[in-house]
């Protein structure tokens, strides 16, 4: 075994359990991320004129429907295709884990159309109240992921690697930890310094897609690509081809905002 690195503990992806309900680490994240969103979220909903807590709550309540259907239905088809085409079943088998951000994000977008549609708002206005509450929660989400030593990255012999237990004798770099830097803390203060100022409707949620697309398409190269897929056309994962049309969306919809509305400013985010 390579001496010198931080040999990752063995933990028990269940911290408790109550009869045959198990609490789990990763969902003691996903509850942390609920929590820090109700709480800026209402926080923010207080200082804008067209938002309140009740409204908020609603729509949060959406989201969060949203992102644990859409990221598990993701999760199925981009990544295990094959097993529910055996087995359609499988989709409800979340008892081994499974989820996909990029699920989870289709299933948010929905919510918020749906939402948008029932209470007669702008859906991209909607989708900039929101963007700034998502990346605290990817923090926590990638702290499960390395509580949980899943996930990990590629070999490698920098002095802070890591030797996970279910990733062989091998120093690998702790791409977790790196996701959780820079698609939830870096991500999170730019969008909070951005948000600062009034934006034409659609640029945060524009600023997000390509915030969040750059950092998972530089951390894919250091994490190791799911065993059953490996690297795919021109040697990118499957996070980044499909992190690829987040960047180009998000960079048509900041160009559309200012070129739309200029002077703009928009009333949800003011």
């Amino acid at each position: 075994m390579p001496q010198g690195y931080w040999v990752f503990p063995h933990i028990d992806p269940v911290i408790f359990s109550i009869g045959i309900f198990d609490v789990r680490w990763y969902g003691l994240m996903y509850l942390l991320g609920l929590a820090f969103a109700y709480w800026w979220g209402g926080k923010q909903a207080e200082r804008l004129p067209n938002w309140n807590k009740d409204q908020f709550g609603d729509l949060l309540f959406w989201c969060f429907v949203g992102v644990i259907l859409g990221g598990r239905i993701g999760y199925v088809l981009f990544y295990h295709l094959d097993y529910f085409l055996a087995d359609p079943l499988y989709i409800f088998d979340i008892q081994h884990g499974g989820m996909s951000f990029h699920g989870g994000l289709l299933g948010v977008i929905t919510a918020m159309f749906l939402y948008a549609w029932r209470h007669n708002r702008k859906f991209l206005a909607v989708g900039d109240f929101i963007a700034p509450l998502v990346p605290v929660g990817l923090m926590f989400g990638r702290f499960g992921n390395f509580i949980n030593g899943e996930l990990w990255g590629r070999p490698t012999d920098v002095p802070w690697a890591v030797i996970f237990p279910s990733g062989g004798p091998i120093p690998r770099h702790p791409s977790q930890l790196y996701e959780a830097g820079l698609e939830g803390i870096a991500l999170f203060f730019l969008l909070y310094w951005f948000t600062r100022k009034p934006r034409p409707t659609g640029a945060v949620g524009g600023l997000f897609l390509i915030g969040y697309g750059v950092a998972r398409f530089t951390v894919e190269f250091f994490r190791e690509p799911d065993a059953h897929l490996g690297l795919l056309s021109l040697g990118m994962s499957m996070g980044q081809w499909l992190t690829l049309p987040m960047i180009i969306l998000g960079v048509a919809l900041i160009g559309w905002a200012y070129y739309r509305q200029p002077n703009q400013q928009s009333k949800e985010m003011s």
